[in-house]
């Protein structure tokens, strides 16, 4: 295989791994919680806890997979695919457990079930997940290649957050959870293994170094500037992207009184950042990456503050809300990937060693961090707000405080988080030209 030539089977395959890691990333953050508080009747505030903690897990797990799938490169199974292989057998199946607790379990053996399973699933999830990040910057040393394949990627990651978010709580309303979370796993299981086969007979294009160990690799990223402050941005933006997800099945039951508007709303949100993602791309080619994903940022701000308004606004503005809100998302999703992957390069070209598990390690950690942090972070606004939990056959009238906590979570404190970012993201200022000039540079050393 050349260099510069994958075949369309390994593009495409790599890409449909997305539709798991898509999957994944939205369907616990938009139903876990409420499957916990409006169905196995678990208090808000321990739902939210149980919700956030077995993902913090995965910041220290994380970094300790990138660091050994860094090894995994020169393995008779291709570049990191043992890892990928581990969490695309194991992931589906804890998946479907953890909505699926036996009948009559409630409170807290109920809360203990799902935190089991939850913790088991993140932890599966991180074995596919952090190796696939990964994987292409080794697959090819040609950037245009890379970019053919991050292309794969961002279409099928985008389809998966649209089909699995429209779907999975279509699924739970007219079948029960266990149905949807059967469903699901399938999905996870066919996009994992989809790009473990695909991949197969893969060979890494470039030798990796693996840090020993989680202070070496702090110590890696606290050295790459660009990394830091992009990092920093995109941790706070994932919790704020965290808490509207946690919130859309709250807000469409509570506030727009009709469970239904879950599907509604996520449409909202997603089919606007599916158009949209071109137009980020353009401008961030015309203004720079940064620039364009200040933009979407700002963008994804006003939405939020929208949404905050939700119980004065009409149906119809606060679903425009959404809209503006997604147009916003597109871009906070697809251009940190494209400056993470430079800032990466940087690194190489700064310091001559590959350490792309490293920093993809640490990302997906934060990552994963901030989307935990966001529904945690929401349940304790509903047990402020006096949020009355319940099982599945009674739906409990909210006082006006719990109505008030919905709203702030779903709008109010993502934008807030949202502002946050805006001089974290500033700081990156590692431009194009100076990528070029950084990789001349490397190239005449060498």
């Amino acid at each position: 295989m050349s260099p510069t030539g994958l075949p369309a089977r390994v593009r495409i395959g790599y890409g449909l791994g997305s539709f798991a890691t898509g999957t994944f990333g939205t369907v616990p953050g938009l139903l876990l919680l409420y499957y916990l508080t409006d169905v196995l009747g678990v208090g808000a505030g321990l739902a939210g806890l149980l919700v956030f903690l077995p993902k913090a897990w995965d910041v220290l797990l994380n970094p300790w997979i990138g660091a050994r799938s860094d090894r995994s490169t020169r393995s008779r199974l291709g570049p990191r695919r043992s890892w990928m292989l581990l969490g695309a057998l194991t992931l589906p199946v804890c998946f479907a457990g953890m909505f699926a607790a036996p009948a009559g379990l409630e409170g807290g053996p109920a809360a203990a079930y799902v935190a089991a399973l939850f913790l088991l699933s993140a932890s599966a999830y991180a074995c596919f997940q952090v190796p696939y990040v990964a994987l292409p910057a080794e697959l090819t040393a040609d950037p245009d290649e890379r970019a053919r394949v991050m292309a794969w990627r961002v279409a099928f990651l985008a389809v998966a957050i649209l089909v699995s978010g429209s779907l999975a709580p279509a699924l739970a309303d007219a079948g029960g959870y266990r149905l949807m979370g059967v469903v699901i796993g399938a999905l996870l299981a066919a996009g994992t293994l989809a790009a473990v086969c695909a991949t197969a007979g893969t060979r890494s294009a470039i030798r990796t170094t693996s840090e020993p160990g989680l202070r070496a690799q702090l110590r890696a990223a606290r050295g790459n500037a660009p990394f830091g402050w992009l990092f920093g941005a995109y941790v706070v933006q994932a919790a704020a992207s965290g808490l509207m997800l946690a919130g859309t099945q709250y807000f469409a039951t509570y506030v727009l009184d009709w469970p239904g508007a879950t599907t509604v709303l996520f449409a909202c949100l997603i089919v606007p950042s599916l158009l949209a993602m071109p137009l980020w791309l353009a401008t961030g080619r015309r203004t720079g990456k940064r620039n364009a994903a200040l933009g979407a940022s700002a963008c994804f701000l006003l939405g939020a503050l929208g949404a905050a308004a939700g119980r004065e606004l009409p149906t119809s503005l606060i679903y425009a809300a959404v809209v503006v809100a997604g147009i916003g998302y597109a871009g906070t999703q697809m251009l940190p990937l494209a400056m993470l992957g430079d800032a990466i390069a940087a690194d190489a070209y700064l310091s001559g060693r590959r350490r792309a598990g490293v920093f993809t390690g640490l990302w997906t950690a934060g990552e994963t961090l901030g989307l935990a942090l966001g529904p945690g972070l929401f349940g304790l606004v509903l047990a402020l707000g006096g949020f009355v939990s319940s099982d599945a056959t009674h739906r409990v009238a909210q006082p006006g405080s719990a109505l008030t906590a919905i709203v702030i979570g779903f709008g109010a404190l993502p934008a807030l988080l949202l502002a946050l970012s805006l001089p974290l993201l500033a700081r990156y200022r590692l431009t194009e030209s100076e990528l070029i000039r950084l990789r001349a540079d490397f190239e005449e050393s060498t």
